[in-house]
């Protein structure tokens, strides 16, 4: 692996991303908006209904995203014969997996400054602790939905294939994350399984930090949880990664 090559990886991507208009919309607007939807569906209610819900999908929606358009920009790679010339070059797996983590990891800080920003501002969200700890939390878990789709995008044939992919991977995480039933309420197997699905401790920092002014100490532990799982991921996307499709 070369830093070098890495970085080169990581322009080539953005480079290909400003020019798809569509993805940066989908990547940039589309959280906005489900938050702004959800902000309005609850307008009226007589609790703060937003307040409690909203900070969790601030990490669950850029998480979904990043998942689809990068499994499926990956995929892309695969199918046009892009990664098997480029693989034939100095290129090592390494670089491309952590080119790619890198380049959209930076759309993924443009992806959560926005969402958090039209949360906060837009849509009026309430959190009782630091604003700039919301960010990171939501950055975190954009990067987990990039790594998870880098790794998703290795057992996929086609870009249908790939949209396929989510339910296993995301479907499960939103059931079991704590957003509609708190963890502890569920049946004790399912609680187990709920304890190592990363989303999980996504929700529950995100939690963390609405109620609670210094959240950094309970949110740390949970963080760490989360790159750890990017790291895995990443790891097991190197290894699983094809030169093409058959």
């Amino acid at each position: 692996m070369s830093p070098r090559i890495t970085l080169a990886t990581a322009a080539r991507v953005l480079r290909q991303l400003r020019g798809d208009h569509r993805t940066v919309t989908l990547i940039v607007v589309v959280p906005c908006v489900l938050l702004g939807l959800l902000a309005w569906v609850y307008a009226d209610a007589p609790v703060d209904v937003f307040d409690r819900i909203g900070p969790a999908l601030l990490g669950v929606f850029p998480f979904v995203v990043m998942f689809l358009v990068t499994s499926i920009a990956t995929l892309r790679e695969r199918t046009s014969g892009t990664l098997e010339r480029l693989l034939t070059s100095p290129l090592a797996k390494g670089d491309l997996m952590l080119g790619y983590a890198l380049a959209f990891g930076i759309v993924a800080v443009v992806q959560a400054l926005v969402a958090t920003a039209f949360a906060v501002w837009v849509a009026g969200l309430d959190i009782a602790g630091p604003l700039w700890l919301l960010v990171v939390i939501a950055l975190v878990d954009a990067v987990l939905g990039t790594a998870l789709g880098l790794l998703a995008s290795g057992f996929a044939r086609s870009e249908f294939q790939a949209v396929q992919f989510m339910p296993a991977f995301v479907l499960p995480q939103f059931l079991l994350c704590g957003l509609i039933q708190p963890r502890d309420a569920l049946p004790r197997p399912l609680e187990l399984f709920s304890d190592v699905l990363p989303l999980s401790y996504a929700v529950d920092a995100m939690q963390q930090v609405t109620a609670d002014a210094d959240p950094l100490a309970e949110v740390l532990p949970s963080l760490g949880m989360i790159a750890l799982w990017v790291v895995l991921a990443l790891v097991l996307g190197s290894l699983t990664l094809r030169r093409r499709t058959p």
